[in-house]
């Protein structure tokens, strides 16, 4: 048994630092264990987890991390393990907000970085699972965000290609070509713990974004506080928001004291959107009609950089 496992997906990003990630951990020692098919991420972390290492380290973007996450949680581990991560996705959104600069950056943090208590979202959804029944679904963690509306439902149809040709600009070429047809989606947004919610918002909106490990644009930081057991929301009007993407100015679309936005902190988050819709956790879709998010305070203990702030300013202009 080794102290140190890489669970890598040799699939993510363009596969070069994947090939360079294998080579370093084996010169370091660890014992590299890769997927092989899509889902079976989940399985090799779970099975890692039970061996009870001192690390557990994901190479891969961050829909790869995230289920390492899930098979480490799955296992009942999280208390016990120290969790790292090795850029090798697309957009590696985690790895950058928790101070990590390149793969072999990432193996040096691990080495001789930092051990933080972060807090994991928690996303629990009901889906129709036929005409006259509802399914709740058991809850999945997310370390990023959880989004909601025209974000999620442009990435699901961003191709693998165009994510290997042109990284996180394909999704916002997406956003840009959806909204000839998105028509918008009804929202109930509640805050609080079960039986004490209180409405938060509610209306038509565009998009809703949660966050956990990261803000959105238009924030100074784009890490999120990681460590004070809040989920920061934002809820983005359709209109006149929508104009924004329509005529090229997706950078004003998310801007400070827009009158379009509502921005949130909640521990716990309810929201009905009416009908079925995707939402997006760390890039997985899911479907749902209903859905509840929660901050799981310091859940994760995991290795960060030295630039990781612990306590960024608040987005809404306290430090």
């Amino acid at each position: 048994m080794t102290d140190r496992i890489l669970v890598l997906n040799p699939r993510s990003g363009d596969g070069k630092r994947s090939v360079r990630a294998r080579t370093i951990a084996e010169n370091r020692g660890y014992d590299v264990r890769e997927s092989q098919t899509k889902g079976d991420t989940i399985d090799i972390a779970r099975q890692a987890a039970t061996e009870r290492p001192d690390t557990i380290a994901a190479c891969g973007g961050d829909g790869t991390l995230n289920e390492v996450i899930r098979g480490v949680d799955d296992a009942g581990r999280l208390d016990d393990v120290t969790l790292g991560v090795v850029p090798g996705g697309t957009g590696n959104d985690f790895a950058d907000n928790v101070g990590i600069r390149g793969v072999e950056h990432a193996f040096d943090v691990l080495d001789e970085g930092r051990e933080r208590r972060l807090d994991l979202g928690s996303a629990q959804w009901t889906a129709e699972a036929s005409a006259a029944a509802v399914e709740r679904v058991a809850p999945r963690p997310f370390l990023n965000s959880c989004v909601c509306g025209l974000t999620a439902e442009a990435s699901a149809r961003t191709s693998r290609e165009a994510k290997r040709r042109l990284g996180v600009v394909a999704y916002v070429l997406s956003t840009l070509q959806r909204t000839r047809t998105f028509e918008g989606l009804q929202l109930d947004v509640r805050v609080g713990p079960a039986g004490e919610r209180e409405p938060a918002w509610s209306g038509e909106a565009l998009m809703l974004l949660v966050g956990n490990g990261r803000r959105f644009p238009g924030e100074q930081m784009r890490q999120a506080n990681m460590e004070d057991g809040l989920l920061n929301v934002v809820v983005v009007e359709n209109r006149p928001a929508l104009d924004y993407l329509r005529q090229g100015a997706a950078d004003r679309l998310l801007r400070r004291g827009a009158s379009h936005l509502t921005r949130l902190t909640a521990k716990h988050l309810e929201v009905d959107a009416g009908t079925s819709r995707q939402f997006s956790l760390d890039g997985e879709l899911v479907e749902g009609r209903h859905l509840r998010a929660d901050a799981r305070a310091g859940a994760m203990r995991f290795t960060v950089g030295a630039s990781y702030e612990p306590s960024p300013s608040d987005p809404n202009g306290a430090t």
